[in-house]
């Protein structure tokens, strides 16, 4: 069967509210403790796929779960168990069939869950949702994690039931969407405890052993993922192919930052989550780009809030970059020491991403990347006809006055007889040349291309608001290739993408520059030895400027990725 839920995290501050709020109803509540299975190599997770033996109160239930046809849909295959016997051979004829009789290594017990579940059906105006809101432990070797997570899941109607409640209980307390599956987190968890065994095994020299890399690599950043087009794709499957992959850059990274495993014990969100988030962010407005004119974007408003939530996120990277990498090269040069006040720290974007703002914003993005609707249904439209009087034409009617030649100026005489004439021209349709899904987007590509080297052959003629342009469309043709690289001819990409990246690099040192400068100029009041930044930055910027030049005169003589 098909499992389709949404799951949000409860922050610590809000599980009390959310508890009243599952009591307003019949609450069943059960005992859960689950295992989950997987070779030693982790054969089951290359494959996305999840198996488990749970106890419910005294039943057991054996479940494997596979992706689905969405992010929030999974294939779920349920079957009672008479004890804690774990049986492949139920799976049959089935979908995971193919998957489990590749395994060339046994199966063990990985990690597990305990959990007190509190179960309660809800009724909408769109479906039922069974809503579980679940509190225990993610154990794997000596560590534990804690859960606290309530799952919206759809029981009969409309999928958008589980968004309009789901969002209801986010905007009420502050709810938070993780994109990372209790069997992901476990599986995660039983690596880390793996690192940390062998570390304190004694087996590995102990100057090689840092634990803090290996625990911070549990939460590390969610960077760039591939986005899997295929030639076949309709121009609307491929947009939500490619806003599945950002959303899910976006999530994870916010997530992280909202401290959904951590608040009050450590702070896992760092300037790197920020950095990734915006990136996200950027990778979805230039897929915008990319399909505008092409097929259905999102909702206007939604596009226009992120620029806000983007916007606002800024500060923490640009002052990230002008403390750890800028400030040590002015030391270096001979900058005295100089005081810098944080303009936003990793907290402050924290606070953002868990903010029901942005996590309605998420929500709502989610949703749309699925095709559901959540815009309030349209009232009904009441429509009056009159008959219109006989000596005028009613809208749409056929023209009496359609005929001869000459009786267009001859009133009509419904009393007439006789046989009518008239002349036929035959429909001819167009001859409609469909093209595909690799020659439309290298068509806006190849555009853009033309567009950014006509420019930045002039480049050293452009002033700062024209190079910062530049910049973003230059970042936008290289996002947008990276989305396209599937469906073009790898050969011809290697050179094209390495003179892109020397672009881009150039670019973005120019600009982090610049927007060091601006600090320091409002410095120079203060602390007066802010002019030596402000010189030595311009230096480098009249030598990247000739470095630009030289940049996208090689772009402009390399191989060209759509011929």
């Amino acid at each position: 069967m098909a499992e389709q839920e949404l799951k949000l995290a409860v922050p610590k501050h809000c599980r009390r509210a959310v508890a009243k709020e599952l009591a307003r109803g019949t609450v069943t509540q059960i005992a859960l403790r689950a295992m989950y299975f997987d070779t030693i190599n982790r054969s089951l997770v290359s494959k996305k796929i999840s198996l488990r033996l749970r106890q419910e109160g005294r039943q057991w239930v054996q479940t494997l779960k596979m992706l689905g046809e969405h992010v929030l849909s999974r294939l779920e295959l349920n079957h009672d168990r008479p004890g804690p016997i774990l049986d492949l051979s139920v799976y049959v004829g089935t979908p995971a069939e193919p998957a489990l009789a590749s395994l060339t290594e046994p199966l063990q017990v990985c990690y597990e869950t305990v959990v007190k579940r509190a179960l309660r059906k809800i009724r909408t105006k769109q479906g039922t949702v069974e809503v579980a809101y679940d509190l225990g432990y993610l154990n794997a070797g000596q560590l534990s994690l804690p859960i606290s997570e309530v799952e919206f899941e759809l029981v009969s109607g409309d999928l958008s039931a589980i968004f309009h409640l789901g969002k209801k209980w986010q905007r009420s307390f502050g709810l938070i969407y993780d994109a990372r599956s209790k069997a992901e987190r476990g599986d995660r968890l039983m690596t880390l405890a793996t690192k940390l065994s062998v570390a304190n095994s004694g087996t590995v020299a102990s100057d090689s052993i840092d634990s803090s890399k290996d625990i911070a690599w549990f939460w590390a950043q969610r960077g760039i993922g591939p986005v899997l087009l295929k030639p076949e794709m309709d121009i609307a499957a491929a947009l939500s192919r490619v806003t599945a992959e950002c959303l899910d850059q976006i999530a994870r990274n916010a997530a992280i930052l909202a401290e959904v495993d951590t608040a009050n014990i450590c702070r896992a969100g760092t300037p790197d989550h920020v950095h990734q988030l915006r990136v996200g962010i950027r990778r979805l407005r230039s897929a915008w780009s990319m399909f505008n004119g092409l097929t259905a974007l999102p909702p206007m408003a939604l596009r226009e809030e992120i620029k806000t939530h983007f916007s606002q996120l800024g500060g923490t990277r640009d002052d990230d970059v002008l403390r750890e990498t800028w400030l040590p090269v002015l030391e270096a040069s001979g900058q005295p020491p100089i005081k810098l006040e944080s303009e936003m720290t990793a907290d402050n974007a924290g606070e953002l991403c868990a903010g029901r703002e942005f996590q309605s914003w998420l929500l709502d993005m989610l949703a749309w990347s699925i095709g559901v609707d959540l815009s309030p249904p349209s009232p009904p439209v009441s429509i009056a006809l009159e008959a219109a009087p006989l000596n005028e034409s009613a809208p749409g009617a056929a023209d009496p006055a359609v005929g001869s030649a000459s009786s267009q100026n001859t009133p009509f005489d419904d009393r007439a007889t006789g046989n009518l004439q008239a002349q036929i021209i035959p429909l001819t349709p167009k001859a409609i040349v469909e093209l595909t899904l690799t020659q439309t987007l290298s068509t806006k590509l190849k555009k853009w291309h033309k567009r950014v080297i006509s420019e930045g052959l002039h480049f050293d003629k452009l002033d700062i608001e024209a190079r910062h342009e530049l910049r973003k469309r230059a970042k936008r043709l290289r996002y947008c290739l990276q989305f396209c690289e599937p469906l073009l001819p790898e050969n011809r990409l290697k050179q094209y993408r390495k003179s892109l990246a020397v672009v881009q690099d150039v670019l973005g040192e120019m600009n982090d520059l610049s927007v060091a400068s601006e600090r320091f100029e409002g410095l120079k009041t203060t602390q007066p030895h802010a002019w030596f930044a402000v010189g030595w930055i311009a230096s480098r910027l009249e030598v990247l400027t000739q470095d630009a030049m030289k940049a996208f005169k090689d772009l402009s003589g390399a191989e060209r990725f759509w011929r």
